[in-house]
Formats: C-alpha cells, sequence, structure tokens
C-alpha cells in the first residue's frame, strides 16, 4: 500500500541569518495565540516590542552556528527526512516547518493534490505543549477546513514515555556517556507556569520536585514538566546513572513570567560552585540540534559553566538522522491515531 504519506513537522528556522530574515520568523512564531497566550492586542504590542532589538540579537546568535547548508535544524531534519524514506514503506515522506518553509499548508496541499487521502502528521516533539503540539494540529485542521481537503489525518502523539523514543534516546547517548563525566544535566526547552496551569488549573510548581507525583493520567496527559521528568527520569534508568549523577532543568526563558524551574543557567552555576568540573549537557526535548542546543547550551553555556568554576561542558548531540531513531520514529508513527 503506498498511499499512506508522512509528513513531520519541526518548529522551523529563519531563512536565513539576516535581521530581516530573522525578524519575519520571530514574528510568525511570536504572533502564535499558542506561544504567547495573549489577547491578540496586548500579544501585537508586546511582539513589536520585542521586534525591535531581539531580532539583530538572534541574528548574531544563528549566524554563529550557521552551517554551510543552512540552518542545522533544516539541514538535519531534512536529513531524518531521507533517513525515513527508508523506514515508511506506505508513501512519501515529506517535511514541514511550522514556521517559515516549507509551510505545513503547502506541504499537505501538495500532498492531497498527489492523490494522497491518508497522511500522518508527525509533530516531533517528544513531550506535549500546546505551544508546540497543539498548535501543529490546529494549523493542520485549518489548513483541511479552509482548503476543503479530502484527506483522514492521523497524528503521531507525544511519545516522551515510548520504549522506542528512550530506547533510541539510549542507544545515541550511551558512546557519549562512556567518557569521564562528573554530572549529566538534561536540559529541557522552559515554558510559562500559566501555560500548564491553564490546562490543569491548580496545579502546583512549589518546591521543585515532580509536579504529577500520584497525579491521574489525565493530568500528566497535558503537563510537559511532568512529562519531561519522566523522560529523564526513564532515560537515567535505563543508562543506569544513579541518584546524584544527573539532573534536569529547563532552559530559554523569555520575558518576565515565571517559568518553570530549576532554570538551566542556575543549575550550571550550582554545579559549577559545588565541585563539579566537567558536565555533559544533553537536550532530550529536542530531536533535532538548533540554536537552542547549539548556541544557547553549546557557547554560552559552556562560557558560563566556565565563568562559574567548573572546567568543561560537553554538549551531547540530539537524535538528529541516527538510524537508531528512524527506526524509532517510523514504528511510533506506524500507530499514530487518526484525529481527523
Amino acid at each position: 500500500m503506498t498511499d499512506h504519506a508522512l509528513l513531520l513537522v519541526n518548529l522551523g528556522s529563519p531563512a536565513s541569518t539576516s535581521v530581516a530574515d530573522v525578524r519575519s520568523y520571530l514574528n510568525q512564531f511570536l504572533m502564535d495565540p499558542y506561544v504567547i497566550d495573549l489577547p491578540w492586542p496586548v500579544r501585537r504590542l508586546l511582539v513589536s516590542l520585542i521586534l525591535i532589538k531581539r531580532p539583530e540579537q538572534s541574528a548574531h546568535a544563528y549566524a554563529s552556528i550557521w552551517w554551510d547548508e543552512g540552518s542545522p535544524l533544516v539541514v538535519l531534519s531534512r536529513r531524518l527526512q531521507q533517513a525515513m524514506i527508508r523506514q515508511w514503506q506506505h508513501g512519501p515522506v515529506e517535511l514541514a516547518m511550522r514556521y517559515g518553509e516549507p509551510s505545513i499548508e503547502s506541504m499537505l496541499v501538495r500532498l492531497v493534490a498527489a492523490g494522497h487521502k491518508r497522511i500522518t502528521l508527525a509533530p516531533l516533539y517528544p513531550q506535549f505543549a500546546d505551544s508546540t503540539t497543539t498548535t501543529v494540529i490546529e494549523e493542520a485542521r485549518r489548513v483541511v477546513r479552509e482548503k476543503n481537503l479530502d484527506v483522514q489525518l492521523a497524528v503521531l502523539q507525544p511519545f516522551y514515555d515510548q520504549p522506542e523514543y528512550l530506547d533510541a534516546l539510549v542507544a545515541t547517548t550511551r558512546p557519549h556517556l562512556q567518557q569521564d563525566f562528573d554530572h549529566l544535566l538534561m536540559s529541557f526547552h522552559g515554558l510559562p507556569e500559566r501555560h500548564l496551569k491553564k490546562l490543569n488549573p491548580g496545579h502546583s510548581f512549589e518546591g521543585g520536585g515532580d509536579c504529577c507525583a500520584g497525579a491521574p493520567p489525565e493530568v500528566l496527559a497535558t503537563c510537559y514538566r511532568g512529562q519531561c521528568l519522566r523522560t529523564a527520569a526513564e532515560f537515567a534508568k535505563r543508562m543506569g546513572l544513579p541518584e546524584g549523577k544527573w539532573s534536569v532543568s529547563f532552559q530559554s526563558r523569555l520575558g518576565r513570567a515565571k517559568w518553570i524551574e530549576p532554570y538551566t543557567e542556575a543549575r550550571l552555576d550550582e554545579l559549577a560552585k559545588s565541585g563539579v568540573k566537567k558536565v555533559l549537557v544533553m537536550c532530550p526535548a529536542f530531536v533535532a540540534d538548533c540554536i537552542e542546543t547549539l548556541e544557547e547550551i553549546g557557547d554560552r553555556g559552556k562560557e558560563q559553566f566556565r565563568a562559574a568554576g567548573g572546567e568543561d561542558l560537553v554538549l551531547v548531540p540530539c537524535l538528529n538522522d541516527d538510524p537508531h531513531w528512524a527506526r524509532a520514529l517510523s514504528a511510533l508513527c506506524e500507530r499514530a491515531p487518526v484525529v481527523l
């Protein structure tokens, strides 16, 4: 059967490192109501203020990690797409970006025009968040509705605790953990606390422990922080890492809102000041290396750790296009449920 297409979806990237392209990308990204969940007039004002200085700063950061082939996120996602072509036996494998190009709209329209009535949409985010998973699904819904597409969509569900994902994470990370190191820090992308509390009012993040300890499954199903902690604990268990040898943190804060803790910057300082000399950092919320891993952790994080008294910070690569990951992703997509 060859009429069942697979559409991989990642976050996206500016078209280039020019300030104009970065500004255009940031405007699309930050104006998404699932990213900044404020009323449109307030969101527009806030984003307009951010866009005064941020594009130039971000353009410099992108330029520091840009590859000859282009954005690392896009290049690595395309490599994964090629690896998935060898794994997915049911039809074509395409790639879209939630922000930037190629868009979800253009790829869905193209696939349906080519006669594919069944498409599995695969948001490449292990843990659930409105600002990642939900916005991809809602954009696909919008396109199907507004373009009147005759298509059956299945959607890959968050796979933070699925054996295939965890086993791939272990297989790709194990060689890096065979070197001498003092501590492994698992740094996940952060979110404002209000994003999580909106889905689960009354959810508490006080104390810094597992916010979903003892919570019913329906709470964990929409708690990004809880899912990150599950991923980390399961990975550590599979790797045989003892307590005290690893910890979890959250990076990429933006603005003054309260974000989920502990913060990666604070954790790096704590580790250095506690006597940790060599820290490994992996970023299990990302499946492809990008500005948040390569620049924020690999460059700025390393400088910060050394300035605080540490000696070396080693960034562990993401899953990228590793064969273990391609096989795992194919298996996960095989059982994606139909949603529309």
